[in-house]
């Protein structure tokens, strides 16, 4: 199922409204006048919303496909913005705040899988905007991180620095028990990798070591990092520093482990490029047609990208058929992409 445009549209339109409130200034007093009937937002509603924004985050870790989880969680916003309008007091507006804060951060990397990176980034300014509003210090850290992560992602490192620095910020006045900080630091280290810094980015990957001491990490949905990605991500940062057999010694214990079809696609995408890097054809050919199987199955357009960032290491290999043919294969792939999202 694609993001069509009749549902762009419909949360574009949300997007204004989550806007708005954060803009607009509320009487509380008259809200708190008006007739307690049916359809007032209360704490006890806030509570349920809560419950449903992490079934919503299960659900979407748990979809092969991001793009189905959609249509519920379109609707769960609209039913959130719309509380804004008869929310009892201003907790349950913070609270409201919040939750949709939440929702945003979903919506994001449903658009993120989905190649639409403006419109992801554009989701996560809204839910910073509300997370302040919140002060919902995490959270608005998370937003910034997630925003800095289309940048990573889109070629544009430089952009996301100064909002892993902001997030950073943000995160050491958060909750300690979190592992904010640390994911923030996982993040910094791939974009200063892209920018060719070779002593910050392992500065910050090790900092990003620290989740591994926490004694109890706590699954809120909004903030999934655990450090089981710490491997594969020291991985990608030496990909791009050109390291090519520190990156392959991580990356094969890596890829005999379990993973979403994502992350195994993101391995096998970088094993492609250490052989581009060690121009061996065949490793390259291997593992490049393995991971644009996963790509047509899952209509990732995160996997889509990292295939087309393999494609510009491909240049000097393309005197092989075998290679051309691969990179004949992601151009048509990222084609057909671009049709169904257009």
């Amino acid at each position: 199922m694609e993001i069509d445009d009749m549902n762009r549209r419909e949360l574009l339109r949300l997007l204004s409204l989550s806007s708005a409130v954060v803009a607009t200034p509320i009487d509380w007093d008259r809200v708190a006048a008006v007739d307690g009937g049916v359809g007032r937002v209360d704490l006890k509603a806030v509570n349920e919303y809560a419950v449903v924004n992490q079934l919503l985050w299960q659900n979407y870790s748990s979809a092969p496909t991001k793009s189905a989880v959609f249509p519920a969680v379109r609707e769960h916003l609209g039913e959130l913005v719309d509380g804004f309008g008869r929310s009892a007091g201003e907790i349950v507006h913070r609270r409201l705040c919040e939750l949709t804060a939440e929702i945003l951060q979903i919506v994001g990397e449903i658009l993120f899988d989905g190649d639409r990176y403006a419109d992801a980034a554009h989701c996560y300014t809204v839910a910073a905007a509300l997370s302040k509003e919140a002060v919902a210090w995490d959270l608005w850290a998370c937003a910034l991180t997630r925003h800095a992560y289309v940048s990573i992602h889109d070629d544009h490192s430089p952009a996301a620095v100064p909002l892993l620095v902001a997030a950073r910020k943000l995160a050491d006045r958060g909750d300690g028990v979190l592992a904010t900080r640390y994911w923030v630091d996982a993040v910094h280290a791939q974009a200063l990798a892209g920018l060719g810094e070779g002593d910050g980015w392992e500065r910050a990957a090790d900092s990003a070591q620290g989740v591994l001491s926490m004694s109890h990490l706590n699954s809120n949905g909004w903030l999934r990092f655990d450090g089981s990605r710490l491997a594969e991500d020291r991985a990608t940062c030496l990909v791009q520093l050109g390291q090519a057999w520190q990156a392959e010694q991580v990356l094969t214990g890596v890829l005999d482990e379990q993973h979403s079809s994502r992350r195994r696609a993101s391995v096998l995408v970088d094993l492609a490029a250490v052989g581009a890097l060690n121009r061996d054809p065949i490793q390259v050919v291997m593992y490049g047609d393995a991971a644009l199987d996963i790509a047509r199955q899952t209509r990732s357009g995160y996997v889509g990208r990292r295939l087309e960032g393999l494609r510009r290491q491909l240049g000097p290999l393309c005197g092989d058929r075998h290679v051309r043919h691969l990179d004949d294969q992601i151009a048509t792939l990222a084609t057909n992409h671009a049709d169904q999202t257009t």
